[in-house]
C-alpha cells in the first residue's frame, strides 16, 4: 500500500555537518584540555584571544562567558548606572537592552533602517533628545550588526562624537563581517560578540568576547570578568562577575576559526543564490555599500497580503523550517514596554516584526538543498 511520506526536514542551522567536518581536530583539541586539566584560564584561552585579535585587527580581545556578559562588562567598566540612558535599536534580540537595565540605566529605543534593519541615525538623534527630555543623561549607544551585516558605523560615530556618547558595537550576529574594508571589532570604544552555538562562529556552549583598542578598558574588563579582582583574587577592587570563557570552549573555537573564512564564503554563495531565485517574489535582504555579511540569518520580508503563518506552515509541510526574528521588537515586549522610545515612534521596527521570516542558512547547504528551499518558497507563495 502506498503511503504519503513527509519530506526529510532540512536543518535550519546544520551544526552536525560542521562537527563531522572538524571531527578529528575538535576531538584532539578537547583531548589536550582533558590531559592538562586547566579547565579555567588554560593556555587555549590566551591563544584564542591572540588569534581573534589577529583576525579582527583589534589590539585587545577579552573572552568571556557569553555575548550578554560581553555587553554588560563594557557597561560596567564605563560605570553606567541610574539616571544614565543608553540608545538601543528595538529590532534586535532583547540582550541588547537587557544589559542596560541590569546596570540600573534606562534603554531608550530607536528605530532601524527599512533596508538593512540596522540602526536608523535620524531616529538615533531623536532618541538622544527624547532621553534628555525625560531628564536622563545619554552616555552611550549600542548599534547592532543585525543578521550578519554591519551597521553604518561612520554615521553612528559622527552623532556619538558630537553628543559625547561612547559606542559599544553589538556584533553578536556579525563577527567576521566588514565595514568599508575593516573587520568588525575595530569600531567605537568596544565590540561585543557571541559564540552561542548557532552563531556563524559558535562554540559548543555559551561564550563571548570583547574587542577594543583601549588599554585601560581592556585592563578593567579582565578584572570585571573575575569578580573585579585587583592584584590578587582576595583584593577585589570593583564589582565584577564570574564571566570567564572556559578552556574547553576556547580550544573548540581555535579549530573553528581556522575554517571560518571558508564558511563565510559558503554562506555568501547560498545568500546570492537565494536572492537571485527569490528576488522577484519577496523582499530579499540587501547589503549596504561597503558592507559584507556573514549571513547569520537569511531574512526575507513577505509582501502585504501574504499570511506569514500560512506561509511558514506550508514550508514546514514541505520539510523546510523557518524562524521569525523577531515577532516582537524589544519595545513591544512585556519587560521593556515601559521604557522610552524615540520621538516619532518606531514604525519600521513594528512593520518588520509583522512581515519578516528567515529561511535555512548555514555553510553546508548544497545546491540541491537550496533548490528544495527555493521550490518550497515558490510553492507556498503560489498557494
Amino acid at each position: 500500500m502506498n503511503q504519503h511520506m513527509s519530506p526529510k526536514p532540512i536543518p535550519f542551522i546544520d551544526i552536525i555537518a560542521q562537527r563531522q567536518r572538524l571531527g578529528k581536530s575538535i576531538d584532539e583539541a578537547v583531548a589536550r584540555v582533558l590531559d592538562h586539566c586547566q579547565f579555567i584560564n588554560g593556555p587555549e584561552v590566551m591563544a584564542l584571544e591572540g588569534a581573534l585579535a589577529k583576525y579582527s585587527g583589534a589590539k585587545h580581545v577579552v573572552t568571556c562567558a557569553s555575548g550578554t556578559d560581553a555587553l554588560l562588562m563594557v557597561l560596567m567598566a564605563k560605570n553606567v548606572g541610574p539616571s544614565d540612558a543608553v540608545l538601543c535599536p528595538s529590532f534586535t534580540f532583547c540582550a541588547t537592552a537587557e544589559v542596560v537595565t541590569l546596570t540600573g540605566a534606562t534603554p531608550v529605543f530607536v528605530d532601524v533602517d527599512e533596508v538593512t534593519f540596522n540602526i536608523d541615525v535620524n531616529s538615533f538623534k531623536r532618541g538622544i533628545a527624547t532621553a534628555r527630555g525625560r531628564g536622563l543623561k545619554p552616555v552611550g549607544v549600542i548599534p547592532v550588526d543585525l543578521f550578519g551585516q554591519s551597521a553604518d558605523h561612520d554615521a553612528v560615530a559622527v552623532v556619538a562624537k558630537a553628543e559625547g556618547l561612547f559606542v559599544l558595537d553589538d556584533a553578536a550576529q556579525a563577527f567576521g563581517a566588514s565595514y568599508k574594508s575593516r573587520k568588525l571589532g575595530t569600531f567605537g570604544l568596544a565590540t561585543a560578540t557571541s559564540f552561542f552555538p548557532a552563531k556563524p562562529l559558535g562554540c559548543f556552549g555559551d561564550g563571548g568576547a570583547i574587542f577594543t583598542d583601549d588599554d585601560e578598558l581592556a585592563h578593567t574588563l579582565r578584572s570585571i570578568r573575575v569578580h573585579g579582582q585587583g592584584s590578587d583574587k582576595y583584593d577585589n577592587v570593583r564589582l565584577g562577575l564570574t564571566a570567564r570563557l572556559d578552556t574547553m570552549q576556547a580550544a573548540i573555537l581555535i579549530e573553528k576559526l581556522k575554517i571560518f573564512d571558508d564558511e563565510i564564503a559558503a554562506r555568501n554563495r547560498v545568500a546570492e543564490r537565494y536572492s537571485r531565485a527569490l528576488g522577484n517574489l519577496v523582499a530579499v535582504p540587501r547589503l549596504a555599500p561597503g558592507c559584507t555579511s556573514v549571513w547569520a540569518q537569511y531574512t526575507i520580508r513577505l509582501y502585504e497580503g501574504i499570511d506569514r503563518n500560512a506561509f511558514a506552515t506550508t514550508l514546514k509541510a514541505l520539510g523546510v523550517p523557518t524562524m521569525i526574528y523577531y515577532p516582537k521588537s524589544v519595545h513591544q515586549q512585556t519587560a521593556y514596554s515601559h521604557y522610552p522610545v524615540a520621538d516619532g515612534g518606531l514604525p519600521v521596527s513594528e512593520r518588520l516584526s509583522k512581515d519578516v521570516i528567515a529561511l535555512p542558512m548555514h555553510p553546508y547547504l548544497d545546491e540541491a538543498t537550496q533548490d528544495c528551499v527555493i521550490a518550497a518558497v515558490r510553492s507556498a507563495l503560489s498557494s
